[in-house]
């Protein structure tokens, strides 16, 4: 029963429109980053909570091989995100719904080598949580969870106020160039991750929409995103930051760094989580220099 990542968090049910058309979808980091990590060959489990009338929503991740443990709730977490064709990079996004916190009795029985928690709102994840997960080991976090909050119709990005503390349990840390700078004041990737790395992070992964740079114990690694298109956009970071997580269990950083940028490249080109053709990958690695 034991896997290689648990990852914690909201599964979401969506909503995305383009050019004002569109309709509802599953979403959220345990969506796109668990079906990736299962099709590239990882034991993957996933903590979460939502509305009983939403269960239905599991089923894809169970038939992609995710081990899912599900909590009801009184509502389902969503977010409406709209983007113009014009420019999918940008998004204007609203709260649906939310699930409620994440609480340690949700936590199945079973270990991992990695606990990420992934969340897609502030208020999923205490900082409880964090310490209890840092006791059973390494703990990797995506910030957005923590600093995108909910403020009447709205999502608002804030400084986290339990920063200090809650990074200290972190080994690996996840945060997009604007999150970088909300949380650090700098706009050079390199030296916000510097700064992020002093709260006690080993492994900053920073995302934007050329690629991604990741901090390892002083050292840089970049890679390029290359799609031919950005239909899939939704669920790229959760797709990069996982991919990385997994290939560090077998991997040094500069070519886990490489295969994040690769899977999440292909993701980028089609809506929906990444379709797992792995000799597609390693034909974009060889492009890459892998």
């Amino acid at each position: 029963m034991n896997v290689d990542i648990m990852m914690i968090g909201h599964l979401a049910k969506d909503q995305i429109f383009v050019d004002g058309e569109g309709g509802y979808a599953a979403g959220g980091a345990v969506y796109y980053g668990g079906i990736a990590l299962s099709r590239l060959g990882y034991r993957v489990a996933v903590v979460t909570r939502l509305h009983p009338d939403d269960f239905h929503l599991l089923d894809e991740l169970r038939e992609a091989g995710v081990q899912v443990y599900a909590t009801a709730a009184a509502e389902t977490s969503g977010i409406a995100n709209y983007y113009k064709s014009s420019d999918m990079e940008r998004r204007e996004t609203r709260p649906l719904g939310f699930a409620g916190l994440i609480r340690e009795a949700d936590l199945p029985p079973i270990s991992a080598r990695i606990y990420a928690i992934t969340p897609i709102m502030a208020g999923e994840v205490a900082l409880s949580m964090l310490e209890t997960l840092a006791r059973r080991g390494p703990v990797a976090l995506d910030v957005q969870g923590f600093v995108r909050a909910r403020e009447g119709d709205a999502l608002v990005h804030k400084p986290w106020p339990e920063m200090e503390q809650g990074l200290r349990h972190v080994t690996y840390l996840k945060v997009d160039r604007a999150e970088a700078e909300l949380l650090t004041g700098l706009n050079d990737l390199e030296a916000a991750a510097h700064r992020l790395a002093e709260y006690g992070p080993r492994e900053i992964v920073l995302t934007q929409s050329s690629g991604v740079t990741v901090y390892v114990d002083g050292d840089i690694y970049t890679a390029p995103f290359a799609p031919r298109s950005l239909a899939g956009r939704t669920g790229r970071g959760d797709t990069c930051f996982m991919t990385y997580l997994a290939k560090r269990l077998d991997l040094p950083p500069a070519e886990a760094t490489r295969w994040a940028a690769a899977v999440t490249t292909l993701k980028q080109e089609r809506p929906g989580p990444w379709d797992g053709d792995l000799d597609a990958v390693k034909r974009l690695l060889q492009v890459l220099g892998g």
